[in-house]
């Protein structure tokens, strides 16, 4: 966890519930809110932050610009191939990179990250490849989790609180 410098991970399923809601033309999808402030805190401590998703999606990149996410792939064209483009554009290798998946599409990049994780309703094959599989389910806080494990390991947690507590 000390070693990580780039935070990259799934949507669909991680950062939401895996629902979507789909009508009138519009697609809506459920955040967990600290989820969105963890990903803050870790680029205020210097860890860049990233989404991988097969699925474009208009509600992702709202979000995303939210949150104004570091890097952000939409595109169905495999996840290894846009996490190769995140290092080289982050000038990190794979073993300074966390991944957080759920499903068979990120069995690719957790097989070759640094600090692999799978939600806790992560498919069997993403479990058995992670390092850790977080307590919370995908859209429930799972992101967050990780996301303090990680700043705690690197001694930027109390600082961060400190922070917030003045």
């Amino acid at each position: 966890m000390r070693r990580v410098k780039l935070f990259l991970c799934d949507v669909d399923g991680v950062l939401t519930d895996a629902s979507v809601f789909i009508g009138e033309g519009m697609e809506i999808k459920r955040f967990h809110i600290q989820d969105g402030l963890g990903l803050r805190l870790l680029q205020k401590s210097g860890i860049r932050v990233g989404w991988v998703s097969n699925r474009p999606s208009t509600a992702t990149t709202e979000r995303a610009n939210e949150l104004k996410v570091d890097f952000l792939y939409q595109d169905k064209a495999g996840k290894v191939a846009a996490v190769e483009s995140i290092l080289r554009e982050a000038g990190v290798e794979w073993d300074e990179v966390c991944y957080v998946g759920d499903d068979i599409v990120d069995l690719g990049v957790l097989r070759r990250v640094g600090l692999a994780v799978s939600v806790a309703n992560g498919i069997e094959e993403a479990k058995r490849q992670a390092h850790y599989v977080t307590k919370a389910k995908g859209g429930h806080g799972a992101v967050r989790e990780i996301v303090t494990l990680l700043l705690r390991a690197q001694g930027k947690w109390d600082d961060l609180v400190k922070q917030y507590s003045a």
